[in-house]
């Protein structure tokens, strides 16, 4: 290689000949002994498109490892430098997870434009709000304009409707000035249907989720199908300055090698943390309801810092709403919500009727910090996922989703909102997608519709994935925001966050000092000297105390002391 001269390289093991195609000119690349292809070129650099080559194919394939497709995922990559941004967040020096609160977010519906410049301009909205992280869905491209991001296909590029990488870095460097720590979803556990082009290059696929092609991660050659796993994680923490990366789906990782993936991605996450002198996180979507993922290395687990816990979630929905068809039906129980609020999982080693089969494993509430799981009453599944994409407060009055709120935030676990979730917004999350391709995007259409007919749902009743107007009802109206029943809403959660910070108890994340009643309808919720009263009945509640309540820190209604007695209005909450 002569200065000057850029340098490519690409995974092709099982090919007998590739080309680095530049514009209408092409290529040869050499070979080495691990299958990887290389070619030095010179005059190339930033902004330079390239694709290449397989054999004698003469259709050019974009780079698995491509930084920029700014033509779309069918596209040519374009190359992109890290070092060429200005960052100024060098004084950044992370937070921590513990006591800390999670904002989730989607930036194509987060506000009109759908973008991370339209984006910034609420970045301050979220600092009154006083969470400590926003959580970024997927931002990896994929095909369309608009989708969820869970059928990305360009794990390293950034999509370029949004804005594309310098933009991502640009919304990263202004939350890190305003003291807000950013997680990125990322899915690893299988990839999108369209433009998908890994198994073109090598044996990258074994298998499939029920959501599409899954990752060799264990069988011949998946060495460095592991390594384009560990390299992609680790550059979005290192070249987008990112605090931490929630990982999609990991029950979906079949992994049998003595180390699991997830292990060894812990592992390197935690050397860079070294290195860069901050705290990273990474927070596991599980359906296993096992805590070795969050359990430390030196103890036998996997060493990830936390999971998302939907059994604290279906626990309570269903005390809110009463809902309880499919795999909310085992948390009608009686009990139910305190005994998931006490350990974390309601499925803990027992029967789940939904799985009709034994699940989980317990929670150790002694050596297991509470901030090692993450609570919500809502986000992007658990809304999206419904055939309407009907929030919470469609169901239930505001009143009562506060309710919710109140043991959400003065748990000891993490809490969670979904955009708009803090003033009750009124516009549904719908599922989404614009696939060019007419047979893919029917595909998607008709089976979206298939499913919710199986539930009695009609076809009208379904909205039509394909049709901008889902995207547009999705967005976020945040003019209600002047609104004063919705302002209400968002004062109060803005309040219990408050509070938080003001009585250390509330956020004290140590399982085994946490207490939860069940009392006449009341859960009470023992936090130090504090107490969280939460009132889910129809009628006046009136509870008898430990000790006089003292002050009241903050209620939602207008609650009544007297002597070691109070009384809580219906669907209402109260703080002492």
């Amino acid at each position: 290689m002569t200065r000057g001269d850029e340098h490519f390289a690409v995974w092709a093991p099982h090919r007998d000949r590739v080309r680095l195609a530049l514009g209408p000119t092409s290529h040869e690349m050499r070979r080495d002994d691990g299958g990887w292809w290389h070619a030095e070129v010179p005059g190339t650099g930033d902004g330079t498109d390239y694709a290449f080559l397989l054999d004698d194919d003469e259709t050019p394939l974009p780079d698995p490892r491509s930084q920029w497709q700014p033509a779309g995922v069918h596209g040519p990559s374009r190359r992109y430098s890290h070092d060429a941004f200005t960052w100024t967040d060098q004084h950044w020096t992370g937070r921590r997870l513990a006591g800390s609160v999670v904002y989730e977010l989607h930036v194509g519906t987060f506000t009109e434009h759908g973008t991370f410049n339209a984006a910034l301009e609420h970045l301050d909205h979220l600092v009154d709000l006083g969470v400590d992280f926003v959580e970024v869905m997927p931002v990896n491209a994929f095909d369309g304009t608009a989708g969820w991001g869970y059928d990305g296909v360009g794990w390293g590029a950034v999509h370029e409707p949004y804005g594309g990488p310098s933009a991502f870095k640009r919304f990263v460097d202004a939350c890190h000035a305003r003291g807000l720590g950013v997680l990125l979803d990322v899915v690893y556990n299988h990839l999108g249907p369209s433009g998908a082009y890994l198994d073109r290059f090598g044996p990258y696929f074994a298998g499939r989720t029920i959501w599409g092609p899954a990752l060799n991660l264990d069988g011949p050659d998946s060495d460095e199908v592991r390594r384009y796993v560990l390299d992609n994680a680790l550059c979005w923490l290192r070249h987008y300055h990112l605090d931490g990366l929630r990982l999609d789906a990991v029950h979906a990782l079949v992994d049998k090698g003595a180390t699991h993936l997830l292990e060894q991605l812990a592992t390197e996450v935690d050397a860079l943390s070294a290195g860069l002198r901050r705290p990273l996180h990474l927070i596991a979507e599980s359906d296993l309801n096992d805590p070795k993922l969050v359990t430390s290395r030196d103890a036998g687990g996997y060493g990830l810092e936390a999971q998302w816990c939907d059994d604290l979630h279906h626990a309570l929905h269903v005390a809110l709403t009463g809902e309880t068809d499919g795999y909310y039906l085992d948390f009608a129980a009686p009990g139910a919500l305190a005994t998931t609020l006490r350990q974390a999982f309601f499925h803990a080693g027992t029967w789940s009727s939904f799985r009709a089969r034994t699940h989980g494993r317990p929670v150790d509430v002694r050596r297991t910090s509470g901030h090692r799981f993450l609570v919500y009453l809502q986000n992007h599944d658990q809304i999206g996922n419904r055939a309407q994409g009907d929030r919470m407060t469609a169901t239930i009055s505001p009143a009562r989703m506060l309710c919710g709120a109140a043991i959400v935030f003065c748990s000891p676990y993490t809490p969670m909102l979904f955009m708009g979730e803090e003033w009750a917004a009124s516009s549904p999350w719908q599922f989404f997608a614009s696939f060019e391709d007419p047979s893919l995007a029917a595909a998607v259409r008709d089976g979206r519709r298939k499913e919710f007919a199986e539930h009695g749902w009609g076809e009208s009743e379904v909205p039509d994935p394909m049709d901008v107007g889902t995207v547009i009802r999705s967005t976020l109206p945040w003019a209600e925001l002047h609104d004063p029943a919705h302002r209400a809403v968002y004062d109060t959660y803005r309040a219990l966050i408050a509070l938080r910070r003001t009585h250390p108890e509330l956020a004290d994340p140590r399982l085994d000092q946490f207490k939860v009643d069940s009392v006449d309808g009341c859960l009470i919720l023992h936090r130090g000297d504090r107490r969280v009263i939460v009132n889910l009945s129809p009628t006046d509640a009136k509870i008898l105390l430990d000790r006089p309540p003292g002050e009241i820190l903050l209620a939602s209604a207008q609650p009544e002391i007297t002597g070691t007695h109070l009384r809580v209005p219906p669907e209402s909450f109260a703080i002492v």
